[in-house]
């Protein structure tokens, strides 16, 4: 906010703005010469109806942001309001709901693998006072099971319901409704990390995060640390900076982070073999850019593609350091958010549900730019889906298609 008051309090800053872009000379005058009242008609006729996103310091994409979370709210407004009942209706092709409900139920479930076993975990991985990342794994293979019990049990109880071997309370009915409409239950995000994935993203993603996890179990750990995988991130980056502080035995508050950037974590398997691991710190990779995009040649921050609203950021050597010894480089300090709701709550542990860090990425221009970009590093999109929006998806044309009828304002009968 303190960054758009002085974009807009500054002498001719939005004018100079708008020349700098060339939008044409409708900006250039922002207050007529004084005139007659027909002038002044004149004069307002002449600006355009629609403001362009540059105006503000946008970028043109912001222009399909907002058109597409207009979309979202109105698809889920028009999910919500058609609603779900197991007991009546049917499909297309004639499938009942309660058919339909007992096949994805089915389908999740052999999709879920089996609990962590934490005493293998343990033993394998003993707490010790050098090595903070084993606590720090057995604390996540203890969230990643208490989820997955209140999923693998809900599941359960739903079949039983369905063939009336118990009563169906309303808490699981709301499951069921959740499941029908293609949404994460409410039981399920108690348990959960944050996520605004629809449910079939989210199982994907969840088993992909067991995967990555068992992985380590089975293998050791790997050399690039899948940041995006972490229940509780705030309790890795603790658990990098402990192993600093206590091996050179410096006090954990005044250490933080230096940034060191690599290349695109493409073929990441290839690279966790060819990588070493390093002496300080860890290799992070799993973030996602939005309103910018980094340019892996001059390995700074760059503009967006057209149409592209996100891009995949560079691997990121997180190197502990003390406080004041930091690389002195012209930087955007990036807030790094777990979801794109870029909002959460302050738990009881002292951290935000949402918010995790800021990581310094180097920059040729002011800091200001990218604060009107609101350029953000994001653990999860809310749909892989969308990164390319130049190629959308089946489900994003029909969005496109529901938005551009509410547009025209065109009503079926």
């Amino acid at each position: 906010s303190r960054c758009y008051f002085f974009f807009f309090q500054a002498e001719d800053g939005i004018r100079d703005a708008q020349e700098s872009r060339g939008l044409g000379d409708v900006y250039k005058r922002q207050v007529p010469d004084l005139g007659q009242y027909e002038d002044y008609i004149h004069f307002i006729n002449k600006m355009p109806n629609k403001q362009e996103a540059e105006l503000f310091g946008f970028h043109p994409n912001a222009e399909i942001t907002r058109d597409l979370k207009e979309t979202d709210q109105l698809c889920s407004s028009l999910l919500l309001v058609s609603g779900s009942n197991i007991s009546k209706g049917s499909g297309s092709d004639g499938e009942t709901q309660e058919s339909k409900l007992v096949s994805i139920c089915k389908e999740i479930s052999s999709k879920l693998p089996k609990r962590f076993d934490t005493e293998i975990a343990q033993v394998k991985y003993p707490v010790s006072y050098s090595n903070s990342m084993n606590t720090v794994l057995l604390q996540e293979i203890e969230r990643y099971n208490a989820l997955i019990k209140v999923i693998s049990t809900s599941l359960t109880q739903i079949e039983d319901a369905l063939k009336g071997k118990i009563v169906m309370s309303e808490q699981i009915e709301k499951v069921c409704a959740s499941i029908l409409l293609g949404l994460v239950p409410d039981m399920w995000k108690k348990k959960s990390y944050p996520s605004l994935k629809p449910l079939a993203s989210y199982i994907s993603d969840l088993v992909e995060r067991l995967h990555y996890f068992q992985s380590w179990i089975d293998k050791g750990p790997p050399k690039i640390q899948w940041l995006s995988g972490f229940f509780f991130t705030q309790s890795f980056l603790t658990g990098i900076l402990q192993n600093f502080a206590r091996k050179y035995t410096i006090a954990i508050d005044h250490l933080t982070f230096d940034f060191e950037f690599l290349q695109e974590p493409t073929n990441i398997q290839e690279l966790q073999q060819s990588f070493e691991k390093p002496k300080e710190g860890s290799y992070i990779y799993g973030l996602y850019l939005e309103g910018c995009r980094w340019d892996f040649d001059e390995k700074k921050l760059g503009e967006s593609f057209p149409k592209i609203l996100y891009s995949t950021a560079p691997i990121i050597w997180l190197k502990p350091c003390e406080i004041g010894k930091e690389s002195n480089f012209k930087h955007y300090k990036c807030p790094v958010y777990k979801t794109s709701e870029r909002r959460g709550i302050l738990s009881t542990t002292g951290h935000s549900t949402n918010f995790i860090m800021n990581i310094h990425l180097a920059t040729d221009v002011e800091e200001a730019h990218w604060i009107k970009r609101g350029v953000a590093l994001l653990c999860q999109l809310s749909d892989l889906s969308l990164i390319h929006i130049s190629e959308p998806t089946r489900q994003a044309e029909i969005s496109y298609a529901v938005f551009c009828l509410k547009k025209k304002k065109i009503t079926s009968t």
